[in-house]
C-alpha cells in the first residue's frame, strides 16, 4: 500500500477552520483567501477520501472521520512547530491561562507547572481550578488556552490527547458499612460525572444510597472519607493511608473507568504554550505508568 502523506498545512487549514470557527476566520488567520483554504480543505479530504465537515445552516460540523482526523492533526501540528520553535530558537513568554480540574487529582500536574514557570521567566501563568465542564465552558469561550478535564459523554471539542483511570471505592478504614442502610456518599456537586457514576453504579446492585457530603474539590474528598463521613470514589493515586477499598464483596461494584483529556485550540497556542503541553503529556503518561494504564489517542 502507498504511504500517504498528509502535509502540514493541509492539516492546519483544518484544525484553523475548527478552532475559529469558519473558513474566512481560518483565511484571515493564515494570511491566505477563502477559496484558497478551501480548496485546501478539498485536496485533504480527496487524500483521505473521507468527507471531514458538514454544513448544518450556517453553522460547520465535524463528522465521525474529521472528529477521528482533528485529535491526531493537532498532535501532528503541536509535534511540528515544537521543533519549529527549538530550532528556531523561539523564546517562551506571554501568559499563559491553565485550567485544572477539581474534580480528578491533579497536584503532579501543578508540580509541572512549578516546574515550567522555575525554568521559564518570562512566561506568566493563571491558573483557574473548577469542575471539568466549567473549565471546558471556559476554553470555548476562550478564556483558557489550556484545559486538562474529565471527557465528556458526547462529543469533546479540541481534544488533543486522553488517558484512562478506573475509580476505586474507598472509605475510613475504622469504618463498616451497614448493608441494610443507604451507602453515604461522598461526593461532588451536581454537575459533576462523578455525581452520577457513584448513585448509578449502586443501583445496578441494588443499593440505597443518600448524599452525606458534598464538596467541589477532591481534598475535600478525601477528609470527608478519612473522617468516617462517607464512602466515595477516587483513583489509587489519591487513595490515603488510612482509607480501605470496597470491592464486590462488599456490594460495590466494578466502575466504569474516567477519561480525562487535555484540551487546547492549536491556532491560538503560543510557543510557551507548545511548550507546557509538552511537559503535561509527559508527566500525564509518567503517572499513567505505575497503575498500568496505557495513554491513548482519543477516539
Amino acid at each position: 500500500m502507498r504511504a500517504i502523506n498528509l502535509p502540514t498545512d493541509l492539516l492546519r487549514a483544518f484544525v484553523s477552520i475548527i478552532d475559529l470557527g469558519g473558513y474566512t476566520r481560518a483565511a484571515d488567520a493564515l494570511g491566505r483567501t477563502q477559496p484558497a483554504v478551501s480548496l485546501q480543505m478539498k485536496r485533504l479530504e480527496e487524500l483521505l477520501d473521507a468527507k471531514l465537515l458538514l454544513h448544518e445552516g450556517r453553522e460547520l460540523k465535524l463528522t465521525e472521520e474529521g472528529e477521528a482526523l482533528a485529535v491526531y492533526a493537532r498532535q501532528l501540528l503541536r509535534l511540528n512547530d515544537e521543533a519549529v520553535a527549538r530550532l528556531k530558537g523561539r523564546q517562551a513568554k506571554g501568559q499563559l491561562r491553565v485550567g485544572l480540574p477539581t474534580d480528578f487529582s491533579v497536584a503532579f500536574l501543578q508540580d509541572a507547572i512549578t516546574m515550567f514557570m522555575g525554568a521559564q521567566e518570562k512566561v506568566t501563568m493563571a491558573i483557574t481550578c473548577d469542575l471539568s465542564r466549567k473549565l471546558l465552558d471556559l476554553l470555548h469561550a476562550d478564556e483558557l488556552d489550556i484545559a486538562i478535564a474529565l471527557l465528556a459523554r458526547d462529543k469533546n471539542p479540541y481534544l488533543v490527547r486522553s488517558w484512562e483511570e478506573r475509580p476505586i471505592w474507598a472509605v475510613a478504614r475504622d469504618v463498616n458499612i451497614n448493608r441494610q442502610q443507604p451507602v453515604p456518599l461522598v461526593t461532588h456537586p451536581e454537575g459533576c460525572q462523578s455525581r452520577r457514576r457513584l448513585p448509578a453504579a449502586l443501583r445496578s446492585e441494588g443499593r440505597d444510597w443518600r448524599i452525606a457530603y458534598t464538596t467541589p474539590d477532591i481534598g475535600g474528598l478525601q477528609r470527608a472519607v478519612s473522617s468516617g463521613m462517607g464512602v466515595t470514589a477516587l483513583t489509587r493515586k489519591t487513595l490515603l493511608a488510612d482509607m480501605r477499598l470496597l470491592n464486590a464483596r462488599d456490594g460495590f461494584p466494578v466502575m466504569e473507568p474516567i477519561r480525562i483529556g487535555m484540551f487546547y485550540k492549536h491556532q491560538r497556542l503560543s510557543v510557551a504554550g507548545l511548550m507546557l503541553v509538552d511537559q503535561l503529556i509527559a508527566r500525564m503518561d509518567e503517572a499513567a505508568e505505575p497503575d498500568g494504564q496505557r495513554s491513548a489517542a482519543a477516539r
